[in-house]
């Protein structure tokens, strides 16, 4: 969706970025999770978005499986956009997201707050460890070579890191 390919790139966070890395597919991803958006003319006057920009964005998503397109019932001439379950699953970074842009870009504060529907309290996204829970400092996390990692690369990473391969201990 960005024009450009991370096709060299062994990372996660560039193959979602081509997916989702600009900015009309977030804001449409933000209004089909929180706002309930489903429709075409919904995300049109919602966003002010240009309809070519919006068909190009949708059309993006259905084909990434992000949305699926399903005929309207009472218009079968139209369509509605309804999130995959891939999309729904994306609902913990676009919060992320949101806590940063409100410590970092929210003058005023927090324009919009996520609730949990049944109790009210606060949604928050947290790292931790999956150990112990405890992370004081995010100084404290290490980005080490996973099982998708070309072992080349991976033993290259290691070495610049002063490690052992962790591949053979976490398979």
């Amino acid at each position: 969706m960005l024009g450009n390919s991370y096709d060299s790139q062994v990372c996660s966070i560039a193959r979602a970025l081509e997916l989702v890395g600009e900015r009309w597919t977030l804001l449409i991803l933000r209004n089909a999770l929180f706002a309930g958006s489903t429709r075409y003319g919904e995300f049109q006057r919602s966003l002010g978005i240009a309809t070519n920009v919006l068909k190009d964005r949708l059309d993006g998503l259905v084909a990434a499986g992000i949305m699926d397109r399903r005929p309207l019932s009472e218009q079968p001439d139209l369509h509605e956009y309804v999130l995959s379950q891939k999309g729904r699953d994306f609902a913990p970074a676009l919060i992320a997201l949101t806590e940063w842009g409100d410590k970092w870009a929210a003058p005023d504060g927090a324009p919009i707050l996520y609730r949990h529907a049944t109790h009210g309290s606060a949604v928050t996204v947290e790292v931790h460890c999956a150990e112990c829970g405890s992370l004081e400092d995010l100084i404290e996390v290490r980005a080490l070579p996973g099982p998708g990692m070309p072992p080349d690369r991976a033993e290259r990473i290691t070495a610049r890191l002063g490690m052992a391969s962790t591949r053979a201990a976490s398979a």
